[in-house]
């Protein structure tokens, strides 16, 4: 077996399966872009979603990679066990409708068996699970080598997470043997799923090849048409395998962390010591990984789990007697483990060691006399109320997340629950002091008083300012350590107004640092600028630097020109009547909705686009002018009716072809935008419809897809871009053809199934009345009825259909004789079998839900026809 490091592991990881034609992409950044129901990314498929999903066609349908995951819902474990981590690294190899199962499992044997490709793990140590029902793994992982004895299968290997793709998985264990299984339970311990130390799981393969349908038996799923692969093996349990560890944390990934922190207090890593310095060293890669790609500490979500991880080793550190600022000393070492496999690390370094030291002198002020506090009220006592929790969380700012933890390792109950009440109970009050008022600038009266001037720059992105004011939920304050709002005598940011987002960015001194998050306005016009503290502390009167996102504002600066050259084409090719409604516009893409009564054709829409790329390439200069309001509008400036605007305005012009009142950010030439396309253009409301746009690289990126699509299209058909339209309307003509051929078809069943039925009319009061149940959709029924009823006189036909989208009714109603019509009988009968419906006299149509009482409802049609109801 081959003994490698963490580093080493990766490369061989990656250089196999790039061997088997995959592409290595690399994990993408910790905090998810696009998803905001995931706090963290937490797998290795998370960032290749948009390939699965078809959101996106992929560079490659075959991916390795090694992404970075962070998983925080068992954090109290982390420590007490040999395996449980908030940061982790995930391996994977990946296939979106290319390989399946009879390549990835000789792949997944020869990569952990092979000794000079891959990990020369004995075959004989290996474990499979699998599911029952899956005798192709079974076949598979015996024709490669596996012994049938080492084959366990386990009803619960199928991996299905709500509707849509899933499929069963099979999972890989590396046997440690019997020192690690002190009772003797063998294979029982994977059998029973038992927690142990004997069998570690080191991969998980997935084969996605189910469509999973709520109410639909396991059994009858239907295969999906393109089959995946999605895998999964830690990095840290491989280590630790192939380094012969106790436990992961004895590897070459956790130990120089923690010899660093031994360095620090000076404790052996041994017996009671043991928790403490794995719960340090994981926390310690957790910070400085999340907090590198952005992340930052703060009271709610991601920012909220920072502050535990850090909280908790600080306590930790505690129990091994370090009283001071520590975690900050780890960061370097982090950096140093890791830098050559993520490089990106190395140049945040500094910042992130300021960032922990920051909330490290924070914490520690109520660490102390907290844990103090704490232990007095729970002095004698076997619960510890809600109430007490909240006063600690609330009035000392001592976590309850540590109280929870503290009084379980002193054997005391912690009333969470009263806890939860109390903190909605505060909000509630808090929520009835602000009196219900829609807008925080009107609730807010430190805010209506203040007037201190503040100034916005067009021309720069950065610049030094003065604090003039701070505020904290409305109330003002002169120091800030957390998160507020600030506004400068004078700034770069961009206050979002007219359509366009706000500018984001940062603010910095030698003694802080800080995110700002998003800037609005004060109701006296000020800049109020957002702003989450990293560390240190801002105070009013602090001289600070101002430092605007660059990137994102030239891309937000570029859509902004671009939908006003959109809106100058538009005019020129539907007419001057075309009226703006709206815009938006961020860094992503620009949105504009004008008044229209009709759609435009293909050909206006793509004669706009040009227009628009034509004046791209013109590189026309921007002028920006200041005018008196009715100056402006003599010279032809459009002006959007739904706005309103002062004496003076700003007007952005783009030669004769575009001027606009606007307040905005702009490029200072159209051929900065460098390329416009339409993504889409519909309705949005009556008279008013939508044009959604992209520039620049996103313009690029979405052409790019669409040429990967047509790529994909061209594959299936065989034929070459000129070609393969008319192999599509072929193909819709054969299509056509076959449509045709079904319907007659479906004619001659039904007409033969009404001669099949035509015996099983009966009389009723001199009318001919039939009821039946059929299998078939609404349509189905319909042709049917057709059928049945002709060359008779007088006639009723109740019908019913089963078919894949419920239970359909219909009922037929004619002639010359009396009846009560079509939608009487439907309207009386729906309702016994759950459901509804409707029409006219000759014919109804509704649907059911239940048909057990089919008989009774037919019964009621024929009393209807009698007149008995």
């Amino acid at each position: 077996m081959k003994k490698l490091t963490g580093s080493e592991i990766r490369s061989r990881w990656i250089s196999f399966f790039e061997g088997k034609g995959h592409r290595y992409i690399p994990g993408v950044n910790l905090i998810p872009q696009g998803d905001k129901s995931l706090l963290w990314v937490n797998a290795g498929v998370t960032g290749l979603k948009k390939y699965f999903d078809g959101t996106e066609v992929p560079p490659c349908r075959r991916i390795v990679n090694v992404q970075k995951s962070i998983r925080t819902n068992d954090i109290e474990n982390v420590g007490h066990t040999a395996r449980h981590h908030t940061f982790f690294e995930m391996l994977g190899n990946f296939s979106i409708g290319d390989y399946f199962r009879p390549e990835v499992i000789p792949w997944a044997f020869e990569i952990l068996t092979d000794e000079e490709k891959g990990f020369g793990i004995p075959k004989e140590k290996l474990f499979i699970t699998y599911e029952p029902h899956d005798q192709a793994t079974y076949e598979l992982w015996q024709k490669v080598g596996i012994d049938a004895s080492h084959l366990i299968p386990l009803e619960g290997n199928f991996w299905e997470i709500g509707e849509g793709p899933c499929g069963p998985d099979t999972e890989i264990f590396f046997d440690r043997g019997e020192r690690f299984d002190p009772e003797g339970q063998g294979l029982d311990l994977l059998r029973n799923d038992i927690e142990n130390d004997r069998y570690i799981e080191i991969w998980n393969i997935v084969f996605s090849q189910y469509n999973s349908v709520t109410g639909v038996a396991r059994k009858d799923y239907k295969e999906l048409p393109s089959k995946n692969i999605d895998t999964g093996s830690g990095l840290e349990r491989l280590a630790c395998i192939l380094q012969g560890a106790e436990t992961n944390f004895e590897t070459d990934l956790f130990l120089p962390i923690i010899e660093a922190a031994k360095a620090i207090c000076h404790q052996p890593y041994e017996g009671e010591n043991l928790m403490s310095y794995r719960v340090i060293a994981d926390h310690a890669r957790c910070l400085v990984f999340a907090l590198s790609d952005g992340a930052y500490f703060s009271n709610e979500g991601r920012g909220y789990v920072l502050l535990r991880i850090i909280r908790r080793a600080m306590r930790y550190g505690q129990k091994l007697g370090i009283h001071e600022p520590f975690m900050h000393r780890l960061v370097s070492v982090v950096v140093d483990k890791y830098s050559d496999f993520y490089p990106e690390l190395a140049t945040k370094a500094d910042f992130v060691s300021k960032m922990i030291l920051a909330e490290e002198q924070k914490f520690l002020k109520t660490l102390s006399a907290g844990e103090d506090m704490l232990r007095g009220m729970i002095e004698g006592k076997k619960e510890l109320d809600g109430a007490s929790v909240f006063k600690l969380y609330d009035t000392f700012g001592f976590p309850s997340d540590l109280t929870a933890e503290i009084c379980a390792e002193l054997g005391v109950q912690a009333d969470m629950e009263g806890f939860a009440s109390c903190m909605k109970a505060q909000k509630e009050r808090a929520r009835a002091a602000r009196g219900e008022i829609e807008s925080f600038h009107k609730q807010s009266k430190d805010l209506l008083a203040f007037k201190d001037p503040s100034s916005f720059t067009y021309d720069s992105l950065s610049v030094d300012a003065k604090v003039t004011g701070i505020f904290v939920d409305g109330v003002r304050v002169s120091v800030l350590d957390e998160e507020g709002d600030v506004a400068f005598d004078h700034t770069p940011f961009y206050a979002e107004m007219g359509g366009q987002v706000s500018d984001t960015g940062s603010i910095s001194s030698p003694s802080c640092s800080g995110k700002v998050l998003h800037v609005g306005k004060a109701p006296s016009g000020q800049h109020l600028h957002h702003v989450q503290m990293e560390f240190g502390t801002l105070r009013e009167g602090d001289t600070v630097h101002l430092s605007v996102d660059a990137l994102r504002r030239k891309k937000i600066e570029r859509n902004h020109s671009a939908t006003h050259l959109l809106h100058a084409a538009l005019s020129e090719v539907l007419g001057t009547h075309v009226e703006q409604k709206g815009s938006y516009v961020d860094e992503d893409y620009l949105r504009f909705d004008y008044g229209a009564l009709e759609k435009p054709s293909e050909e206006e829409l793509k004669k706009i686009e040009e227009l628009v790329n034509e004046k791209i390439l013109e590189s026309i200069e921007r002028n920006t002018k200041v005018l008196p309001i009715e100056e402006a509008k003599s010279i032809g400036a459009e002006m959007e009716f739904s706005e309103k605007y002062g004496d003076v305005v700003r007007v952005v012009c783009f030669d004769s072809f575009s001027k606009e009142f606007c307040g905005g950010t702009h490029v200072a030439n159209t051929a900065d935008i460098g390329l416009f396309v339409i993504e889409s253009e519909g309705s949005v409301s009556s008279g008013t419809r939508r044009i959604q746009a992209r520039t620049s690289m996103g313009a690029y990126r979405y052409l790019k897809n669409r040429e990967l699509v047509l790529d994909g299209v061209e594959g299936e058909l065989g034929a070459s871009d000129k070609d393969a339209l008319a192999h599509v309307k072929a193909m819709e003509g054969k299509l056509d053809s076959a449509k045709k051929e079904i319907a007659e078809m479906k004619d001659r069943i039904s007409a033969a199934e009404a001669s099949k039925l035509a015996s099983e009319f009966e009389d009723v009061a001199g009318v001919s009345f039939l009821s039946k149940t059929v299998d078939g959709e609404r349509d189905d029924l319909m042709k049917l009825g057709d059928s049945l009823k002709a060359n008779r006189a007088d006639y009723v036909l109740l019908l019913a259909g089963k078919g894949a989208k419920g239970v359909s009714l219909v009922v037929f109603a004619g002639g010359k004789g009396k009846n009560p019509g079509a939608g009487k009988i439907m309207k009386a009968v729906a309702p016994l079998l759950l459901g509804n419906g409707g029409g006219k006299p000759e014919m109804a149509s509704g649907s059911a839900k239940d048909l057990s009482r089919f008989a009774e409802a037919a019964h009621l049609a024929k009393q209807l026809i009698e007149g008995k109801e």
